[in-house]
Order: C-alpha cells, then sequence, then structure tokens
C-alpha cells in the first residue's frame, strides 16, 4: 500500500528498552479534496530512510498496517518500509 502528499512532520529516533529498538514518526498530508494527515512509524533500520527528507518534500511512502489487540481495544498503524521522493 503507498501514501502518497506532502512532508508535513519529521520526528526524532525514539529508543525504547534495552534491546535498542529504535523507532521515528514521519507525517504526510495528503492533497487530495479533503487532506488528511498520515502518520507513518519507521522503525530499527529503516528509521535513517527520512534522514534526507525535509518538511514540504513530495513523498511517496511504501507501507504496511499493523493491527493490535491491547485489553480489549483494537490498535492501528502504518509501518513505513520505503520513501521515494516525487518530483
Amino acid at each position: 500500500m503507498q501514501v502518497e502528499g506532502i512532508v508535513s512532520v519529521i520526528g526524532e529516533v525514539e529508543s525504547f528498552g534495552s534491546n535498542g529498538f529504535t523507532k521515528r514518526l514521519l507525517v504526510v498530508k495528503t492533497t487530495e479534496q479533503y487532506p488528511q494527515d498520515i502518520p507513518v512509524e519507521f522503525v530499527k533500520d529503516k528509521t535513517s530512510l527520512l534522514d534526507a527528507l525535509v518538511d514540504g518534500d513530495s513523498v511517496k511512502v511504501s507501507i504496511n498496517l499493523r493491527g493490535r489487540e491491547h485489553n480489549g481495544k483494537y490498535y492501528l498503524s502504518a509501518q513505513g518500509w520505503r520513501i521515494d521522493i516525487v518530483e
């Protein structure tokens, strides 16, 4: 699945636990009639993909949807694995 739009937020790398798990947030604003802010998480070695981006870049982000249950509640996240800059 892909999300296309303009980079609006590039988060800092966050570390969790003693095993060195890292995560970084990218927010892409879509360019459709009713724009949406889509948060995409990049984890582990994929966090470095955001290093070359700046706010305002047009991008196409390849994502996988991840779902999980915790205490009877369900959560959905988008996990990025590739970024292409769109000219």
